[in-house]
C-alpha cells in the first residue's frame, strides 16, 4: 500500500503508551481527574525457537539458556501491537486493531566464551531473547530477514500504515471509490457477536477437530496435497456431501486452505501440530479429548452438583486401575492414553528441562514418565545427565511403540508402581503432571517415599500447572479441575509449601508460558 502522512494526525491528540511498568501504575493510581486519552498503544514482544516462547531472562543462567538454545539458529521475533481509540461521548466507547509483525533473525554459532561475554556484560537482562539487535548483541547476529525495528521492539513501519488506514482512508480509499473497511466493532458490537456465536459454534468446531483428525485428513493432505472433495470422500472412505462439508469447515478454522480448483492442502498449524507423525503433533492428545474427555465433562453438570467424578457415567462400570485415568483397560485405550501423554510431553518437555540449570546432577528419576519423551529431552539438554523412566509395567511394555529412532543411551525404563516398589536411586526425581491427580493422602505417600530416597542435597524437579495466587487464571488449570478427579489444582506457594513439608526447599519457581510450569527443590 502507499504510505501517507501520518505522525502529524497524532498532533493535539491525547496518547497514552500502555505499559506494565510498577513505576506507571504507581503514577496512574495517585493520578486525579485523568482525561480519557484519543488513543492508546500497547506493545510486547517474545521470541520463537523450536516451539519455545522465550520473554526476558530471569538471571545470567537463564539469559544463558536462552542464547544457547538461538546459537546457531534462525529464530522469529514476533511484536503484538494493540492500538485503542477511545470516542468519548455520552459514554466511553472504544475501537480495538490489533496486529503482529514477525521478523526472521539467524544466530552465529556461539561458542561459549562469546555467550558469557555477552552475558556478563548486562544487556541481554531486560531483553527479550536474552539479546538486544540495536546494540552489542547486534554482533550476534548473521541475518535478518523482514523488519530490524520489529526486533528492536516495535514494528514502526506497519503501525503507520494501521494510522494511514485509521486517519487517512477518508482521503486515499474514498479517493479510489473503495468502500470504506471498518478496522475494528465497538465493544459493544464484539460482546454480541461473540454471545451469539459462541455457545452454538465452539462445540461444532471442536467436533470437526476430532473427526479430521480421527479420519486422518491431515496425515492425507500432508502426503498428497491438492486433493479435490471427491478425492478425499474416496481415500477416508466418507460421502462426498460430508467430506465437502468437513473441507470447507477446516478452511474456515484455518486448519486447511484451497486453491481454486478447488484442492485442499494443510496449513502450516495442521502441518505442525495435526499430523500423527509430526514432531509436536497434538493427533493423539486430540483424540484422548474425543474418546475421554468429551464424555467426561458431557455430564459436568452431575459433577458439579454431586463434587465427584463422573467416570462410571461416562464409561459404564469399567474397572480404573490409574493407568493414570485412561477409560480402558484394553491395549487399544492404553496405546490412546500414553500417545496422548507422549504429545503433550513433547510440546512441553524441551521448555520444562532446559528451565533451571542442572549441571551439578548426574541421575535423575521421571517418575510416572511414561513414553519417556520428557526424559529424552532432559539427557539432550543436559550432556552428563541420564534419566531412569520409572513407570507401570504395563506402561514400560509399551514404550517400544514411542522411542526415537536415534538417541543416546542414556534413558532407561525400569518397571515398578512407585506407591508399592522401591524408587531407583538418582540425585534428581522428576515428576510431571503427576501430583495433580493424586488425592492427597497418595500425594505424601509418594513424596515421602521420594523423601526417604534422597539424601540432602538431592533435587526435585516438580513440573505442573502453577495457578496465580487467587486461584483466577491459568484457565487450563481451573478446567482441569472440573473433571472433579481426586487430586486438586494447587498454586505454586502451594506446591512449596507441600513439599517443605517433606523437608525439600524450593530454590527456583519458573512460570513458563508453556503448558506446564516448574519448579526445582533441594532436599534439606
Amino acid at each position: 500500500m502507499v504510505l501517507n502522512p501520518v505522525i502529524s494526525k497524532l498532533a493535539g491528540k491525547l496518547v497514552v503508551l500502555a505499559s506494565a511498568s510498577p513505576r506507571r501504575l504507581e503514577i496512574l493510581r495517585s493520578a486525579k481527574h485523568l482525561k480519557t486519552p484519543d488513543i492508546v498503544i500497547g506493545a510486547d514482544t517474545i521470541v520463537s525457537v523450536d516451539g519455545m516462547i522465550l520473554e526476558k531472562p530471569l538471571d545470567k543462567h537463564d539469559a544463558y539458556r536462552m542464547l544457547s538454545s538461538l546459537s546457531g539458529k534462525e529464530h522469529s521475533v514476533f511484536t503484538g501491537v494493540a492500538i485503542v481509540l477511545c470516542h468519548e461521548k455520552e459514554k466511553v466507547d472504544y475501537q480495538l486493531i490489533e496486529f503482529h509483525e514477525e521478523t526472521k533473525v539467524k544466530f552465529a554459532d556461539l561458542s561459549e566464551e562469546m555467550l558469557w561475554e555477552y552475558i556478563n556484560s548486562g544487556e541481554p537482562m531486560d531483553k527479550a531473547g536474552g539479546y538486544g539487535i540495536q546494540a552489542l548483541g547486534g554482533m550476534l547476529v548473521e541475518y535478518v530477514h523482514g523488519d530490524f525495528l520489529n526486533v528492536v521492539g516495535f514494528p514502526l513501519n506497519h503501525f503507520c500504515k494501521q494510522l494511514d488506514l485509521i486517519y487517512n482512508f477518508s482521503t486515499s480509499s474514498l479517493d479510489q471509490k473503495s468502500e470504506p473497511v471498518p478496522l475494528a466493532q465497538p465493544s459493544h458490537s464484539i460482546k454480541a457477536h461473540f454471545v451469539c456465536a459462541f455457545p452454538s459454534t465452539f462445540p461444532k468446531m471442536l467436533q470437526a477437530l476430532f473427526t479430521a483428525s480421527k479420519l486422518c485428513l491431515f496425515d492425507l493432505l500432508h502426503s498428497r496435497p491438492g486433493l479435490d472433495a471427491a478425492q478425499v470422500a474416496q481415500e477416508i472412505k466418507a460421502s462426498a456431501k460430508g467430506t465437502g462439508c468437513l473441507l470447507e469447515a477446516c478452511v474456515s478454522l484455518g486448519l486447511l486452505k484451497t486453491c481454486q480448483k478447488p484442492v485442499y492442502e494443510n496449513t502450516n498449524l495442521a502441518t505442525d501440530f495435526l499430523r500423527s507423525d509430526a514432531p509436536f503433533s497434538l493427533h493423539g492428545y486430540i483424540q484422548h479429548c474425543n474418546e475421554t474427555i468429551w464424555p467426561l465433562f458431557s455430564h459436568l453438570e452431575s459433577a458439579v452438583q454431586e463434587g465427584t467424578s463422573q467416570r462410571e457415567k461416562a464409561f459404564g462400570k469399567v474397572t480404573i486401575s490409574n493407568f493414570r485415568e485412561t477409560s480402558s483397560n484394553s491395549r487399544e485405550g492404553k496405546l490412546r492414553f500414553m500417545k496422548a501423554m507422549h504429545n503433550i510431553a513433547n510440546i512441553t518437555g524441551k521448555t520444562v528441562a532446559t528451565a533451571f540449570n542442572l549441571r551439578d546432577y548426574k541421575t535423575a528419576c521421571d517418575i510416572g514418565g511414561c513414553t519417556g519423551a520428557m526424559a529424552y529431552e532432559f539427557t539432550k539438554a543436559h550432556r552428563g545427565l541420564s534419566v531412569i523412566v520409572f513407570d507401570l509395567p504395563a506402561v514400560v511394555e509399551l514404550n517400544e511403540f514411542f522411542r526415537p529412532q536415534h538417541t543416546e543411551n542414556r534413558v532407561s525404563f525400569v518397571a515398578g508402581d512407585f506407591f508399592k516398589d522401591e524408587l531407583p536411586k538418582a540425585d534428581l526425581y522428576i515428576l510431571a503432571r503427576i501430583l495433580h491427580d493424586l488425592p492427597d493422602e497418595k500425594v505424601h505417600i509418594l513424596l515421602s517415599k521420594i523423601a526417604d530416597a534422597c539424601t540432602s542435597g538431592c533435587g526435585l524437579l516438580l513440573s505442573e500447572i502453577f495457578l496465580d495466587e487467587g486461584r483466577r487464571a491459568p484457565s487450563r488449570g481451573l478446567l482441569q479441575a472440573l473433571s472433579m478427579s481426586e487430586g486438586k489444582q494447587r498454586s505454586a506457594a502451594e506446591y512449596s509449601l507441600l513439599l517443605k513439608s517433606h523437608g525439600f526447599i524450593t530454590t527456583h519457581t519458573r512460570h513458563t508460558d508453556n503448558l506446564l510450569d516448574a519448579m526445582l527443590c533441594i532436599k534439606a
